[in-house]
């Protein structure tokens, strides 16, 4: 049970990044482009940086799981979060597919949590750590993009909420079938990584160039900075 008590944290973790961004609304508010531009960093660094050397690290074959998930976010958001932009900012598709991208991280990461624990306490609380670094500027990450897609302080919380709640379920669902997925958490992480790849180069980054703001591209480069050094230090 001490793995869904240490998910409970990873989640508060993320939430705390939500309260950062809503304490200095209106300054997020005003530099929504800012926040996609670290967004897009972070999601490009957690994939590129941490989960794809660790997917391959488990099974070199899994790489192929980042191209599903790639194709899988294009035709879930062709087919079913279609929404024609015509506006300079589109936010109809934006926050729901980030939603679903982070979510589904958030899962995964409950899973690892789990496995973690499965394996030896020290193994446990170093996985633990790890994604309790980056759940904080996950935090920030969907946080920074709701707002620029206009979405309503109350719609931001649920979503919030929604995001950082997947990690206790992934934990829960990775103790009652722990016998039948510890052994797919290479394609867990791979497809994880092909989702954010899509988010961060389909929807961020092209948000990014809509502006004339020119600090978002340094934005992006701060997100990926720390998003690597978060996770160097945790490992």
């Amino acid at each position: 049970m001490q793995q869904f008590l240490f998910s409970i944290l990873a989640m508060f973790a993320a939430l705390c990044g939500t309260f950062l961004v809503l304490k200095f609304s209106d300054w997020s508010r005003k530099n929504s482009i800012l926040l996609i531009g670290f967004a897009a960093g972070v999601m490009l660094s957690i994939a590129f940086v941490h989960l794809l050397p660790e997917a391959v690290e488990h099974n070199p074959d899994s790489i192929i799981y980042v191209f599903i998930g790639f194709l899988f976010m294009f035709f879930l958001q062709h087919f079913i979060f279609f929404h024609p932009c015509h506006d300079e900012h589109c936010g109809v598709h934006l926050g729901t597919l980030s939603t679903f991208g982070l979510s589904l991280h958030s899962f995964f990461d409950g899973i690892v949590i789990s496995i973690g624990f499965g394996a030896n306490a020290y193994l446990g609380l170093m996985t633990t750590l790890a994604i309790m670094l980056h759940k904080l500027p996950d935090g920030i990450t969907i946080t920074g993009i709701l707002m620029h897609s206009k979405k309503s302080i109350k719609k931001i919380l649920v979503y919030s909420f929604t995001v950082a709640l997947f990690t206790p379920i992934g934990t829960l669902t990775g103790l009652i079938f722990s016998n039948q997925i510890s052994h797919l958490i290479a394609t867990f992480l791979s497809l994880t990584a092909g989702t954010f790849i899509y988010l961060a180069s389909a929807d961020l980054i092209p948000e990014t160039h809509k502006s004339s703001n020119k600090k978002a591209g340094v934005c992006l480069l701060i997100g990926v900075i720390i998003a690597s050094f978060l996770g160097h230090i945790a490992h």
